[in-house]
């Protein structure tokens, strides 16, 4: 298998170790250095393909801990979700064939979400890959199909290569396009003892910062009259940035699934994507910041008038729906505050547009409330949950609504599937967010179609405390693809009714914490309650009806050009 990446290659003075090399198992030496990349949780499904790794992990003790799922989806997507929420690199480990495949959906999730997530694959036994002898597992170019789904990845062929092999991973995920990794290893390489020469983590490499095109930008920025900043997945980590460049442009900052948070909805200038539809035609100069940009560009139209600044990690990015006017291809943060710096020398004088802003906001919000009961619902959500708690988003209606009107207060509080924005993504993935972020409280919402996709978490929730608050909504229906049937094909449903277990039952069962409401209010007082259990996982079932519809404010209308 080779490197699928093409990263600058580590220097010989970088893999070297004043220790001199210990004999270690290939499972050892991987412990090993995840350990000194500050990895110390793995999320697993153990397998005898992987059996001496697990046996590495044991002898790792209190160093490492080891959260085991009941699904090979479950692990991969906790690893997800603690990846999202930290930014930090999260590691998960499933065997071969059928346990990679049931990883599938969410290693594409982090690969379409930019998340640091390294996936440790199993294999059949080294000498027999390629031959389709029929091995346990076996499967045709395992390689080739985890290349498809992550930017880099190989096989660790021995021991003495592992640590170079886990360096370079997880360099990987911070070098251009941030996202997932992988490694396979072999049943019987993973025992192979031979002496390691340890490493520690390898820089990742950034561009240098093109001081041409940011003073082009800042020429830009500072003649526009109705400039916009658009936020997407890539500016969480430049909160700070974004809301000093807002300010000194009085620029509207959009956010709609991976940009909310950004910046503070509290702040006039903060809007979401209904807003930022309606002030589309006026903009002059956009601003996209970790964002494809692609409803704006190839759905709402472009015209002359419209001058695009792209910031982009991935170098290939900026030119995938148009040409820009300007390319900056790097780390958001550094790259706008060399802006923040260029701009004063251009910046025309700026009003505040705190009135004009307040006003807009009122009005969309009078629009918006077509959509009563999920609103009154997300009013309930937004009294309990701290500021800095986390929402864990779920293709819901309740989770449409969300990314339209729930305030959100900081980065990564508001955790969102991104464009791939696939059913049943969210329970599993918020038991990772709270696992890595046990210092807040999380909350996971669900249909009842969503949640039993992975609902047997809930036994993993239990065995290793994770204190996550689930609601599940409950309607019996696959409810966004009834409301369509219904509205978009004359009520011809179909697949689309569903039988659902006692939730509450189901939960208690496992051991957790349940109540089931009626109301919002009955709903607020039971999360409040479920913030304040520590110790274990909540879930609150909440019957609902049907809710109107939320696609007018997401599927709307080509506005220019």
């Amino acid at each position: 298998m080779t490197n699928t990446s093409a990263k600058p290659a580590p220097s010989p003075a970088s893999l070297s170790n004043s220790n001199p090399p210990a004999r270690m198992t290939t499972g050892q030496a991987v412990v090993s250095s995840l350990l000194a990349h500050g990895i110390d949780t793995i999320y697993a499904l153990p397998g005898v393909h992987n059996d001496h790794f697990f046996d590495a992990l044991y002898g790792a003790g209190n160093s490492v801990r080891v959260l085991h799922s009941r699904h090979e989806q479950g692990c991969a997507y906790m690893a997800l979700g603690a990846a999202l929420a930290t930014g930090k690199p999260q590691v998960y480990c499933v065997v071969p064939g059928p346990g990679l495949l049931n990883t599938g959906a969410a290693l594409l999730n982090a690969y379409s979400t930019n998340a640091p997530v390294l996936a440790l694959i199993g294999q059949i036994p080294q000498s027999a890959i390629g031959r389709d002898l029929g091995h346990l597992h076996e499967i045709r170019d395992q390689a080739g199909i985890i290349a498809r789904l992550v930017d880099h990845s190989a096989r660790i062929p021995r021991a003495a290569d592992a640590p170079r092999m886990v360096a370079a991973a997880v360099q990987s995920m911070f070098t251009d396009r941030p996202g997932p990794a992988a490694l396979e290893v072999g049943m019987d390489v993973w025992g192979r003892t031979e002496p390691v020469a340890e490493m520690g983590p390898l820089p990742a490499f950034q561009p240098p910062i093109d001081e041409d095109a940011v003073a082009a930008g800042a020429k830009l920025l500072g003649a526009a009259k109705n400039p916009m900043i658009i936020c997407g997945g890539g500016a969480q980590d430049a909160s700070p940035e974004v809301t000093e460049l807002s300010a000194m442009l009085q620029a509207p900052v959009a956010g709609y699934r991976r940009g909310r948070g950004v910046l503070d909805s509290r702040d006039p200038l903060s809007i979401t994507l209904p807003l930022c539809h309606a002030m589309w035609p006026e903009v002059d100069v956009v601003v996209s910041v970790g964002s494809r940009l692609q409803q704006q560009l190839t759905v709402w139209g472009t015209d002359k008038n419209l001058k695009v600044i792209r910031i982009d990690a991935d170098p290939d990015e900026p030119e995938r729906a148009c040409k820009p006017d300007v390319a900056l291809i790097g780390d958001a943060a550094p790259i706008l505050r060399a802006l923040l710096k260029a701009l004063p020398a251009h910046n025309a004088k700026r009003a505040s547009r705190k009135e004009e802003m307040e006003e807009r906001q009122a009005k969309m919000r009078k629009r918006l409330e077509v959509l009563v009961p999920q609103l009154a619902i997300l009013e309930a959500i937004r009294a309990e949950l701290p500021e800095d708690g986390i929402f864990v988003d779920e293709v819901t209606q309740i989770g449409f609504a969300a990314r339209l009107t729930m305030p959100v207060y900081k980065p990564r509080t508001f955790i969102s599937p991104g464009y791939q924005d696939n059913l049943g993504w969210g329970f599993a993935t918020a038991l990772g967010v709270q696992d890595a972020r046990r210092d807040v409280p999380v909350l996971s919402i669900s249909g009842d179609g969503g949640f039993l996709y992975t609902a047997s978490e809930l036994a993993s929730a239990v065995r290793h405390n994770i204190p996550l608050v689930t609601v599940v909504f409950n309607n019996n229906a696959y409810g966004n693809v009834k409301l369509i049937q219904q509205e978009w094909y004359g009520g011809r449903t179909i697949a689309s009714d569903l039988v659902n277990p006692d939730f509450v039952k189901f939960a208690d069962s496992f051991g957790a914490a349940t109540e089931r409401v009626e109301n919002p209010d009955e709903l607020r007082a039971a999360l409040r309650r479920g913030f304040n259990r520590r110790t274990g996982p909540t879930l609150i079932e909440m019957p609902v009806g049907p809710m109107p519809s939320p696609w007018d404010f997401i599927m709307m209308p080509r506005v220019r050009g």
